[in-house]
């Protein structure tokens, strides 16, 4: 498991970055870069359950299950995985997804004169680790682009 840091400054209020990252039709733009027609269910407050789903070619979802561990609007938001979504099953319990279960991401803002710094932390499995280094800068690059609007 390899923890992969990202930085980048947006020139929006803090308060729009958040939006931009958690307001689901925004949310389903950038994380498209991810997986094509990203979504989530469930809540960014603090204790919820979230699934991040997306359609398989027979109908069904699959994803990542997690639970919103820390949650402060237009500061900071962390997960923590629980397993994963399979053809719309939540397994949390397999020796597959042994290695994801509790793993992180975070979401840090701060905002100083109308730009806000927004920093990713996300936990990868070792053979994720490259193609996710190549995706994440991507992403943000979207996430800006949708904040600076």
């Amino acid at each position: 498991m390899e923890k992969l840091h990202f930085v980048t400054e947006i020139h929006a209020p803090a308060h729009t970055v958040w939006t931009t990252l958690l307001d689901d039709a925004t949310y389903r733009e950038w994380t498209s870069l991810f997986n094509d027609g990203s979504y989530f269910e469930g809540g960014w407050e603090e204790g919820q359950t979230i699934r991040f789903l997306a359609a398989e070619d027979d109908g069904t979802v699959s994803g990542m299950l997690g639970r919103i561990i820390a949650s402060i609007p237009n500061e900071f938001v962390a997960i923590e995985y629980l397993g994963q979504v399979v053809h719309g099953v939540d397994d949390t319990s397999s020796e597959a997804i042994a290695q994801l279960i509790g793993s992180h991401e975070s979401y840090t803002l701060s905002e100083s004169a109308g730009v806000t710094t927004l920093e990713v932390e996300v936990d990868l499995a070792d053979e994720y680790v490259d193609m996710f280094r190549g995706m994440w800068p991507a992403a943000l690059a979207v996430v800006k682009e949708i904040a600076e609007r």
